[in-house]
């Protein structure tokens, strides 16, 4: 690859033991694919900037506020393709070569599909559900990552700065600009959630944010709720 065209932006927070697997993951690309790599710190107590300058992230602090986060990262990046990953996420073997095939179809956007570290029928069965959501109404959310051409999300306006639903609120604008397509491989997410609030009471309680989001609450009020 003549040009290198991939900027990664990871928002973290107390991520010092799951961030470094995918730090792990990203230095297996070729070289020439990864120009900047992102780590943006939103004031961990733990090891997370230690091990992101370790692994020769560029290491940026801000507010603890993902959308914000991904803001401020994205910004300090000129790369003409965006990886948005969450730090606890761990990328499939040769997703490298799966996004050098997505970079050359410059007017879509891609996700990979979701797969949680945990093991249960249950979550076998959301993880179905979460694909077909996500092919059927072009709806991936942010925990399973997000390729997307630079130019698309300057047109829909970028990243709002907020500290939940950013994601939702992304994905919405950038179906306007173009289609939004799975990338035919498979991300792994930490299970921490479904194992602290059970499947059902965390899909429960995703639906019932959702629901108040549509209804008029603001982020900054369903984030209270959530992380509360």
């Amino acid at each position: 690859m003549s040009q290198a065209v991939l900027a990664v932006v990871i928002p973290a927070l107390n991520e010092s033991r799951r961030l470094p697997a995918l730090l792990a993951d990203l230095s297996l690309a070729p070289a020439g694919l990864i120009h900047e790599l992102v780590v943006v710190d939103g004031g961990s107590v733990d090891a997370t900037p230690a091990v992101a300058r370790l692994a020769g992230a560029r290491l940026i602090r801000s507010e603890a506020n993902r959308g914000r986060q991904l803001q401020v990262g994205i910004a300090a990046t000129t790369a003409p393709w965006l990886l948005l990953l969450h730090a606890d996420a761990r990328l499939p073997l040769g997703w490298e070569e799966t996004v050098m095939r997505a970079i050359k179809e410059p007017q879509a956007s891609w996700y990979f599909d979701l797969g949680i570290a945990s093991a249960g029928l249950c979550l076998r069965m959301l993880e179905r559900a979460v694909a077909l959501r996500s092919r059927w109404r072009q709806l991936p959310y942010g925990d399973q990552g997000l390729l997307v051409p630079r130019v698309l999300l300057e047109r829909c306006g970028g990243i709002r700065p907020w500290p939940l639903m950013e994601d939702l609120d992304l994905i919405q604008r950038l179906r306007a600009e173009g289609p939004v397509r799975a990338l035919g491989a498979t991300i792994q997410v930490d299970g921490r959630r479904w194992r602290r609030h059970g499947v059902l009471g965390t899909a429960w309680r995703n639906a019932q944010l959702r629901r108040a989001w549509r209804k008029g609450s603001t982020p900054q009020e369903l984030a209270q709720r959530y992380y509360g």
